[in-house]
């Protein structure tokens, strides 16, 4: 992890995750040009979400919601300023260690295409046909096979 990068749980609603929130306002609505009424929806009343934080802002976000078979990571964004810094790595390794000390070592998540080597690089793997979600093309991705 990036050694001036704290990465955090936070509750929902807190004033760290209203934060993150915006970050992914900025990131998916502005600069992806996602629709504002599906980037947010019922999972975040019920995820667990986390947040990187840099100088006191928050740079980063992401959140992991527990499935009866996975647990599905999503909604990964950093700033724009502080890309290619390791921070989304550094999000992603603290939220699977969150996961597994809950027992959970299974993770889903559906990928924007041209991210996917980020995530092969964490131990995931796509299956299936691409896909479009909000209008960017996306594959699913898991660390684990059908029959584990």
């Amino acid at each position: 992890m990036p050694a001036d990068i704290v990465v955090l749980a936070v509750p929902v609603f807190s004033t760290l995750c209203n934060a993150a929130f915006r970050l992914r306002r900025e990131v998916f609505v502005i600069e992806q040009h996602v629709p504002e009424e599906i980037e947010h929806d019922a999972d975040d009343l019920t995820a667990t979400h986390f947040v990187a934080i840099a100088a006191g802002e928050v740079v980063g976000t992401l959140r992991v919601v527990f499935k009866p078979e996975h647990a599905k990571i999503g909604r990964v964004a950093v700033d724009r300023d502080h890309r290619g810094h390791g921070i989304a790595r550094a999000m992603m390794l603290a939220a699977m260690d969150h996961c597994r000390q809950q027992g959970v070592d299974r993770f889903y998540l559906a990928a924007q295409t041209d991210k996917l080597g980020f995530y092969e690089k964490l131990g995931f793997t796509a299956f299936g046909d691409e896909f479009m979600d909000a209008g960017i093309p996306h594959r699913s991705m898991r660390t684990y096979t059908q029959d584990d």
